[in-house]
């Protein structure tokens, strides 16, 4: 039964060969057993699971029916869930307990599933291993001594493990499409805007975008549909359609334009990993696609401007955090000023203390002109580039990741070769994008991972073509060893 996508799973229980109770205590088990080898999961909600199993299958009793209804999922331990811990992976709000639900989380209970906890991430969804977490570094089901990406890395390796079959993430420079390329899934970051905020706990907020992790493009689809839609809480949602997704799956490649950029594959990327790349072009030309060379001159600019803009809007989002109302609060402090340092110094890991500085320094008087604003024309810059390239291609494909996972630790004395490590996921996020990465082979069996980035609200024309990939090829059906 873990064995099931979501899309099986909605079958299944419509053919009446399982209940969602069933699967549900089945999953539950399975995250017992085995997830101390992953530590994926922060927190396991067995009552609410159940509870929302048996409502699920009432309904389905009732003659309602719907893709979603009875499907066990997990949610990124920085969506909202009322009554329920919501940590961000920091002992800041170890003991915070959210007073109401998250949109997205809302949303997806409204349609029925069911939750069967929340998921290890990098502590306020900084990282790109899962490695600052304060409740300990998640392991790849692939290989257990190696990082299973980030920020969403709890998510990734619960879905890839098999522990179930879908999840929520967020990406803001990469953080759904990097693990997903690390652990051999599908995951989809949609058009900022197009899947609401409201209640996911800020990092940088002009780029964080939640959206879905799972094994295949047909899957993330349909917990797409459930995710996305304008949302009057959040002023940056946008008002637009959403189509089913589902149901555009199927869409001809014939004729589809797809540009390649040249400036994807120079010095660092791994060669094996450029022999999957150029492996996944010929079979998506096979199926009718016309491929061609384009530019992102700036794209070398991105992760410098990136790593001004996230840690200035971090600096921003997180003075909120003081041991005043809710959070991490020090003992005894001596006044207010005590009451501060030592509650944010002893609430936030070493990662996020370094990236609020960054974000302070490059926000403060003298230097506001040299790094944030010269970041934000860059940002222009970037997005010009991809607007130049798609009125001459449909979609661009390349690498998701330089390289595969790299084994636990190995980063962590020079946290600016982990930052390289985004090099071609962060564009997307620069210039509110949709990106997705899909399986195209393995590394010293580890996984690896295609990008594919479309236009703004194009997030059906992604899953199309994943979908059609994925029809033709089997990478996405691997299972890790022991699980």
């Amino acid at each position: 039964m873990h064995q099931l996508t979501l899309a099986e799973i909605a079958r299944g229980l419509a053919d009446k060969k399982f209940s969602s109770e069933e699967l549900t205590k089945v999953l539950l088990a399975r995250i017992t057993q085995l997830d101390p080898q992953l530590n994926s999961f922060i927190s396991l909600t067995e009552e609410l699971a159940l509870e929302q199993a048996k409502a699920a299958d009432a309904r389905r009793a009732n003659g309602e029916s719907g893709a979603l209804l009875g499907a066990p999922i997990a949610h990124k331990d920085l969506f909202c869930t009322q009554g329920i811990r919501t940590s961000c992976g920091s002992k800041m709000l170890d003991n915070f307990k959210a007073p109401y639900d998250a949109t997205v989380v809302s949303k997806l209970a409204a349609a029925g599933t069911v939750t069967l906890g929340k998921t290890n991430m990098d502590e306020f969804a900084m990282g790109s291993a899962n490695e600052s977490s304060w409740y300990g570094a998640v392991k790849n089901p692939w290989n257990l001594e190696h990082v299973p990406g980030g920020s969403s890395g709890g998510s990734a390796a619960a879905v890839a493990a098999r522990l179930l079959p879908a999840a929520t993430a967020t990406d803001t420079g990469g953080s759904i499409r990097q693990p997903a390329a690390f652990t051999n899934l599908t995951g989809l970051k949609p058009t900022y805007g197009r899947v609401s905020r409201w209640g996911m706990i800020a990092y940088a907020s002009s780029l964080d975008q939640g959206g879905p992790l799972a094994r295949t493009a047909e899957d993330c689809a349909i917990l797409l549909q459930g995710m996305a839609g304008f949302d009057p809480n959040d002023s940056t949602s946008i008002d637009e359609p959403v189509p089913d997704y589902a149901a555009g799956l199927n869409g001809s490649l014939q004729g589809l334009r797809i540009g390649v950029p040249k400036e994807y594959f120079g010095a660092g990327l791994d060669p094996r990993i450029a022999d999957l790349i150029q492996n996944s072009i010929k079979e998506l030309q096979k199926l009718g696609a016309v491929i061609k060379e384009i530019s992102l001159p700036n794209m070398q600019h991105a992760i410098p401007a990136y790593y001004v803009i996230a840690p200035a809007e971090a600096s921003s989002n997180l003075s909120r955090f003081d041991g005043v109302r809710f959070g991490h609060r020090c003992e005894d402090p001596k006044n207010l000023e005590d009451l501060y340092k030592r509650s944010r110094g002893e609430g936030f890991g070493a990662e996020v203390q370094r990236r609020i500085m960054v974000g302070a320094y490059a926000l403060s008087a003298g230097y506001y002109d040299a790094y944030y604003l010269k970041a934000q024309k860059i940002r222009r810059l970037v997005k010009n580039d991809f607007m130049a390239a798609f009125n001459e291609v449909d979609i661009i494909l390349g690498p998701t990741t330089p390289n595969p996972a790299w084994k636990l630790g190995a980063k962590n004395s020079d946290p600016v070769a982990a930052y390289l490590e985004d090099v071609y996921t962060i564009t997307a996020n620069l210039a509110g994008l949709p990106g997705l990465s899909m399986p195209a082979g393995f590394v010293d069996g580890l996984p690896v991972g295609v990008q594919l980035l479309a236009p703004y609200f194009q997030e059906g024309r992604l899953l199309n073509v994943a979908h059609q990939y994925q029809l033709h090829t089997d990478w996405h059906t691997r299972t890790p060893t022991g699980f």
